[in-house]
């Protein structure tokens, strides 16, 4: 046993005395020797698996790979469990527990005597949330994702996950698709763990922890059965021994520089709109300045990768492609010197990266589309900002004005959404309210609203769908999300009425209520406070503490850090 105090889990197991006799003591009831407590690195494996999370299933087994090369590197591995949100599982909606999570890993860090983590999480809010919460203390930290499924097949056709849900059901309010054949679908959309094989929100979360220098490359792209992920993650284990020795704390990586990397690479990817209010939170536990400008500043990159949603492929095929690093070569013009875990420049993940297939990966001279960033919106609707994905809407609706058609909360939606009378056109403007982070609660993924049916029957496909929710990163269309603030803390989205005029200007970033300002403001005065749904436990917290979607919807007693050594002891 070494005196040392190289390493701060050296203040839990190096200890000569009664305290040090207790950490070491009950840790040697698993089965650990006594040289194991040398001194040596103590990283700390926080996994989100779960078998109600079918993103992160295969989890466990990863984690025996990050155990191997710990072990290799000479450091000991000690795995713990944290809150894990499985996105299609929960309700109200994961978004709503997302900030728990970061709760929960920050304090798991903070409080047990490791020296380094690795972070094992996959689904849409675990990645984000596991990274709040380990930026928050700021030890050597690094990603393994979970990693896609593979792609999902029907009738001898790829499809994806998500996206094809959202077309195929609108296909059978239509009537173009049998129940029989839609539910036929479901079991050939899945056929193995891992994420969205889509671009969704977690496969674009993996990509931009690894455009930012969070994790190993390739770690984005590689099916989630992919015996190389395995060897990843042993990698990985081998690597974070390594950034301990280095001092190569996570805020040594999460850099300004490394936002505006991601933020670029999420433009050329097609990537969820999500990653606004995630990377928003993450800058505030990182205590970096970010804002919606930064993320306008993308908005003429081009987009590269043709999957779904607003291209054709699926991450299996973006993984044979070349994956991440194909793309960042690509695009290495517009990517800033940011150090990444490796303790070397971000230049080193894509240096010589091939692409292995044109369609997939295009060349940055003969893009997908010229200018795929997402677009920031701004005016008397959206005082505080909205965003539109432009790349995976119908063009010739980025500029509209229509009559609003509006929905006060998603029971209305719901209600009335298939009603053969509903009094719309195909140039009215759905607006749905009661969805942003206080009101749901949570923010859920409704922003997509359904066609009416209605107008679906006439063969509409497409319309302006406006509302403080946010969308999955799976769906697409024209779609407005993230109206800040939000209705149920007065927004002026809480005021519109049904046949308002509204206009929608995306090429110059203006969403207006086109109604005299007198009006407003009556309406704003007369409106009446909303009723609460929740008035215990964890919801209640976050109901009085969450934060608008432009400051990335965390809770405000979190934004910061807490970099400290628990010194106080149990006994």
């Amino acid at each position: 046993m070494s005196k040392a105090n190289k390493h701060r889990s050296s203040n839990w197991y190096g200890k000569m005395d009664k305290d040090g006799f207790i950490h070491r003591s009950w840790m040697k009831s698993q089965g650990f020797p006594d040289h194991v407590f040398d001194g040596r690195p103590i990283i700390g494996i926080c996994n989100t698996w779960s078998e109600l999370t079918p993103c992160n299933a295969g989890l466990r087994t990863l984690a025996e790979g990050v155990k191997r090369g710990v072990w290799e590197a000479g450091g000991l591995p000690l795995e713990f469990p944290v809150m894990s949100l499985g996105e299609t599982q929960m309700k109200p909606t994961a978004m709503l527990f997302r900030n728990l999570l970061s709760m929960d890993v920050e304090e798991s860090i903070r409080a047990y005597g490791i020296d380094g983590v690795v972070l094992l999480g996959g689904c849409d809010k675990t990645t984000p949330g596991q990274l709040m919460g380990a930026a928050s203390v700021d030890l050597p930290t690094i990603v393994v994702s979970s990693g896609p499924m593979l792609n999902g097949k029907y009738k001898g056709q790829d499809i994806g996950s998500g996206t094809d849900v959202w077309r195929f059901s609108e296909d059978v309010r239509a009537g173009d698709m049998s129940l029989q054949d839609f539910m036929s679908a479901e079991t050939g959309m899945s056929r193995s763990s891992g994420v969205c094989m889509t671009m969704g929100t977690a496969s674009t979360m993996a990509s931009l922890v690894e455009g930012m220098g969070l994790s190993l490359p390739t770690n984005a792209a590689i099916p989630a059965v992919d015996t190389r992920r395995m060897a990843l993650a042993h990698m990985t284990g081998k690597r974070i021994v390594e950034m301990v020795e280095e001092g190569l704390n996570l805020s040594k990586v999460l850099t300004k520089e490394s936002f505006q990397n991601a933020i670029t690479l999420n433009s050329a990817v097609g990537g969820s709109t999500n990653s606004v209010i995630h990377l928003l939170a993450l800058a505030g536990r990182a205590e970096i300045e970010l804002t919606l400008e930064d993320f306008e500043k993308a908005a003429d990159i081009p987009l590269l990768v043709n999957c779904m949603p607003s291209g054709k492929y699926l991450m299996e095929d973006f993984c044979y492609a070349g994956g991440v690093p194909a793309v960042l070569e690509q695009i290495k013009n517009h990517i800033k010197p940011a150090n990444t875990i490796l303790n070397k420049d971000i230049t080193n993940y894509f240096k010589g990266a091939e692409t292995f297939n044109e369609d997939v990966i295009r060349p940055i001279n003969n893009p997908l589309k010229p200018a795929a960033g997402l677009k920031v919106l701004r005016g008397n609707l959206a005082p505080n900002g909205a965003i539109i994905k432009p790349a995976a809407a119908t063009e010739e609706l980025l500029k509209h004005e229509g009559l609003a058609y509006v929905f006060e909360d998603i029971e209305d939606l719901k209600a009335n959404i298939d009603r053969p009378d509903l009094a719309v056109t195909k140039d009215s403007i759905l607006v749905l309210k009661g969805c942003g982070p206080k009101g749901y609660p949570g923010m859920p993924e409704v922003g997509n609203m359904p066609i009416p049916k209605v107008l679906i029957e006439q063969g509409v496909r497409d319309m302006i769908r406006i509302s403080d929710a946010r969308m999955s990163g799976t769906a697409f269309g024209t779609i407005v999300l993230h109206v800040s603030p939000e209705a149920n803390v007065g927004g002026p989205i809480s005021i519109v009425e049904t046949g308002d005029l509204i206009r929608l200007d995306v090429f110059n970033g203006v969403l207006e209520l086109l109604v005299a300002e007198s009006e407003i403001d009556k309406r704003l005065k007369a409106r009446k406070e909303p009723k609460v749904n929740y008035t215990r436990g964890y919801a209640k917290l976050y109901i009085d503490h969450v934060m608008q979607a432009d400051k990335g919807a965390d809770l405000d007693f979190l934004v910061g850090k807490d970099t400290r050594l628990p010194t106080r002891e149990s006994h």
